[in-house]
């Protein structure tokens, strides 16, 4: 006897097939026409019907339905979804109770988060994803505290020192095409990141300064760059073909920048094969180092860049040449005077 389900999803990804109960629901487990496949199908159906509120998976089912993921970018929902169906598969049959057992709970998240340990940051980003639903729950008031505080990260870079020359942005212009070279030049003299610079409108740019909401804060926050005179003239350079500042080939808004640049940087010698570990958001640590040449102070630049002062002196120190920095200083002290 076949049966038919209704309103099954199916999702192909990296080679592999999910079959969801329905589009956003849960994961059916077995495969289709399996006994195990028609009573997890059951299931799901019986839990719409009537849902279990003790179970995580309710917790993680409700998370997804916030108006704060809701509120997210349609990208970052995708990757969140992925992390929020494997959380469900695996925690999703414990009580949410059991997560305010901390000296219980926490050797079952480490368990878990021990299988992706051969990525770190992979693992990482799964445990700030189970946080993010635990955190959740305590707005919820469903956890009286969120037991993946204090877990330790596995990943650990700091490249706040590393930025692209002069040099290599020369090397890159050499092969690369006149919009993946306005890209870098933008980047590398306003500190904005990829996602932001990418939709940078020409109407952010005011008479004296570049303000736009930033992503990295959910747009709750604002950048606001100078327009100083190296970046009026990157601006100067840049043909205005779309909304955006910065357009593709084809004079549109940028799809796919992120393969593109990494074609150019291929092209250039500049890859990994190369030996080049540089990535286009070390291009903020080049716009700090301009930023300073122009005379911004250290504080300022910290401000613009989300730094701690540290960092940028750090940065300073290593790439700005003693010339550089004197005349920098000399700058700062004359605006000061008048």
């Amino acid at each position: 006897m076949r049966l038919t389900l209704k309103g099954i999803a199916k999702v192909t990804a990296k080679g592999n097939t999910y079959y969801y109960a329905w589009r956003g629901g849960p994961r059916l487990r077995g495969e289709p026409g399996t006994p195990e496949f028609v009573a997890s199908y059951n299931e799901a159906v019986a839990n719409l019907r009537a849902p279990d509120t003790g179970h995580f998976r309710a917790l993680v089912t409700a998370y997804k339905d916030s108006p704060s993921f809701r509120g997210l970018a349609a990208s970052t929902k995708k990757e969140l979804v992925r992390w929020l169906d494997r959380i469900a598969d695996y925690f999703g049959d414990l009580r949410i109770a059991q997560f305010d057992r901390t000296e219980k709970i926490r050797p079952v998240i480490k368990t878990w988060r021990k299988q992706y340990e051969a990525t770190p940051r992979t693992a990482d980003y799964g445990l700030q994803v189970l946080s993010h639903v635990c955190a959740f729950g305590v707005d919820e008031c469903k956890l009286a505290s969120n037991p993946c505080d204090g877990f330790r990260r596995l990943y650990h870079a700091n490249r706040a020192e590393v930025i692209w020359t002069d040099a290599d942005i020369a090397q890159l212009k050499q092969t690369c095409s006149p919009e993946i070279a306005h890209a870098v030049d933008l980047a590398a003299h306003t500190g904005l990141r990829r996602g932001d610079l990418l939709r940078l409108s020409w109407t952010h740019i005011g008479r004296d300064a570049i303000v736009i909401s930033t992503s990295k804060s959910n747009h709750q926050r604002e950048a606001f760059i100078p327009l100083y005179a190296d970046l009026k003239a990157v601006l100067a350079r840049i043909p205005k073909r779309a909304t955006t500042v910065l357009t593709n080939n084809q004079g549109r808004p940028w799809q796919g920048f992120n393969g593109s640049f990494q074609r150019a940087k291929t092209a250039a010698g500049l890859g990994p094969a190369d030996g080049v570990n540089l990535h286009f958001h070390d291009l903020r640590g080049t716009a700090a180092t301009r930023f300073y040449k122009a005379g911004l102070s250290k504080r300022v630049i910290a401000e613009i860049m989300g730094w701690k002062e540290e960092s940028v002196e750090q940065i300073i120190h290593r790439y700005v040449d003693r010339t550089a920095a004197t005349r920098a200083v000399i700058a700062q002290l004359n605006k000061r005077g008048t």
